[in-house]
Order: structure tokens, then sequence, then C-alpha cells
């Protein structure tokens, strides 16, 4: 079997990552004794030995979504988000004088994958409904990365998830240089999945379990405020905009 829960993953954090294993794992009663760590995410989330992963809305509605089951949705009590939303922040270096996105559209704009929620389709999204594009555009392959970009002049602008920028405030020295200055929609946010072999209900309920027996600190570190269940629909009902340009 597998499991991995790879999305904030972070060093700082890790202990807290395994511990959250660990209650799930004691909660359901089965699973490995640690976290998949290595190896291409797309291969695990689509194995049938997935026991419990997590990935990111335009992945489960783009390819995955009839491969897996969503099992439920994390709660990060995010500003502006209902319980299992987030939603992408735009950050820019607070020495910028530009104050909208709008203002940022011939400029370098960070964004850690193609095919993430917060990093492209929700800004993407976002430039549409207001009728520009991001021309210039930077991929990095993680949101720390993109911020980083922006924090040392080697990009103008990023879009991350809130849940990201969050722990870069606690974590980062670097996001002091930046500021947030726009904020999209919100949208479901990262699922928990598991293969459709797999008793989707039963670990629904281990994870509520696992969350509330946490100690504090734990549930604190990860910013778990609970788990909730959202419907595929919610998922699939999300705008997808053009990709970035080539």
């Amino acid at each position: 079997m597998i499991a991995s829960l790879p999305m904030h993953d972070r060093p700082e954090i890790r202990a807290a990552t395994d511990s959250f294993w660990q209650a799930i794992r004691q909660a359901l009663g089965r699973g490995p004794e640690t976290l998949t760590r290595e190896g291409d995410p797309w291969d695990q989330w689509q194995s049938p030995d997935l026991l419990l992963s997590q990935t990111c809305g335009y992945p489960y509605r783009a390819r995955l979504h009839g491969k897996v089951r969503i099992v439920g949705t994390p709660d990060f009590g995010l500003d502006g988000c209902g319980p299992g939303e987030y939603r992408s922040v735009f950050v820019a270096r607070k020495d910028d004088p530009r104050s909208d996105p709008a203002e940022f559209s011939a400029a370098r704009f960070a964004y850690n994958e193609p095919m993430s929620q917060s990093g492209w389709a929700a800004p993407g999204a976002y430039a549409e409904a207001r009728g520009f594009a991001f021309a210039d555009t930077r991929r990095t392959g993680s949101h720390q990365v993109s911020a980083h970009a922006v924090a040392e002049g080697q990009a103008d602008l990023a879009a991350l998830d809130a849940q990201s920028w969050q722990l870069m405030q606690r974590y980062d020295s670097f996001a002091d240089k930046l500021h947030v200055i726009a904020a999209t929609p919100p949208t479901p946010a990262l699922p928990f999945i598991t293969a459709n072999g797999q008793d989707a209900d039963a670990i629904f309920t281990a994870l509520q379990t696992a969350v509330e027996v946490l100690p504090s600190e734990t549930r604190d570190a990860l910013d778990l405020r609970g788990i909730v269940r959202l419907p595929p629909a919610a998922y699939l009902a999300v705008q997808t905009p053009a990709p970035p340009p080539a």
C-alpha cells in the first residue's frame, strides 16, 4: 500500500506530518508504517495500491477524475475562505509600487506548474475575468521557489496557495520582502484521494479521528482545523484557463 502527504510537506513540519499519518493509520487500523516521499506523484496517485494521498484540484479534474476517489478536504481556516476552501494570493516585492495584478500583465510572472490550481489555473482565470493575461511567465517548480524569485528580483509577481504563503511567512526570511496585493476567489482545497477499490468512507472517518486526537501543537503546526466532504462536482466546476504561453 502507498500513503503520501506531499502538498505542504516542508522539513520544518515533517515531524507533524508524520504524526498525522500515524494517527490516521491507527484510526484506520492498517496502512504502511511510513509515508512515501520519493518517486513520481502521478505514479502514486494512479496506483491501484494507493491508500491515501493528496493532490491538487486541477490534476483531479484534468486527469484523475474517475481514476481515484476523493476522501475529504482539509480545512485550514484560511482568511476569506469557507471550510475546505483555499485561494491564491498574488505576492510582489514591497518596494514595487504596482498594486493591481493587471499592472503586471507584461511583467515576469512566476508560477510553480502549469497544472497547478493555485499557481496557474486560479491566477489565469482571475486574469481572464479581468481582460488581461500574463505574457511573460516563468515556471519554477514550486511555490517556494516562485516566491523566492520575486523576493530576489528574478520575477515580479507570483501566485501562491494561501496555505503555502502562510507557511512561508512562518519559516522563510525572504517572505519579509513580499506582500500580498490581491487574492483570487476561493476554490475547493487540495483533496485527499484514494484508489477506486478502497473504502473512502472509512478513510474519511480515520482522517477526522486523527485530527481530533492530534495534540493541539501538531494541529497548529499543520494549520488543520478539520476535514470536510466536498463532492467531486465542486472540483469539476472550477474554471480551467488557457495554458501558460509556450
